[in-house]
């Protein structure tokens, strides 16, 4: 009896548990704030967002990422920039890394897609922010 068992319990342990992947970040998305459209596409083995156009109005020349901690970097246009990079699928969703131009802050990004829904959690030490951006085509 206890050979079956034993049989019985290497068996259910033997046999890899299989996890569906998470829904594609890939696509177009528009911002909480209505600001921007970000494009998520592969880069690589990995998923990266890029700024693919600001929906606000723009200084002459175009908007720059005037907050970077980096001030070599604050020259740059925010248009084309990448904001997410190194984005890898998990049990519940994305995680990789993340920038906001608005405020200059680098993060850790946890993302999850639901039906047109991309929900975004970033964290700074101990402290996270939550939006929610729309799918577009």
């Amino acid at each position: 009896m206890f050979h079956r068992f034993a049989l019985a319990l290497g068996a259910l342990i033997a046999v890899p548990s299989v996890a569906a992947a998470p829904a594609s970040v890939g696509g177009r998305w528009k911002t909480d704030d209505g600001k921007a459209i970000v494009a998520m596409a592969p880069c690589g083995a990995k998923m990266c967002g890029r700024v693919e156009r600001l929906l606000i109005r723009q200084p002459a020349g175009g908007q720059l990422d005037e907050r970077n901690p980096d001030k070599a970097k604050r020259g740059r246009a925010v248009t084309g920039l990448q904001i997410y990079w190194d984005l890898v699928p998990t049990d519940d969703g994305w995680r990789g890394q993340g920038y906001s131009p608005e405020d200059g802050r680098y993060y850790k990004a946890h993302l999850r897609v639901a039906g047109n829904k991309l929900t975004m959690k970033g964290c700074v030490a101990v402290f996270c922010k939550t939006v929610t951006w729309t799918r577009i085509t």
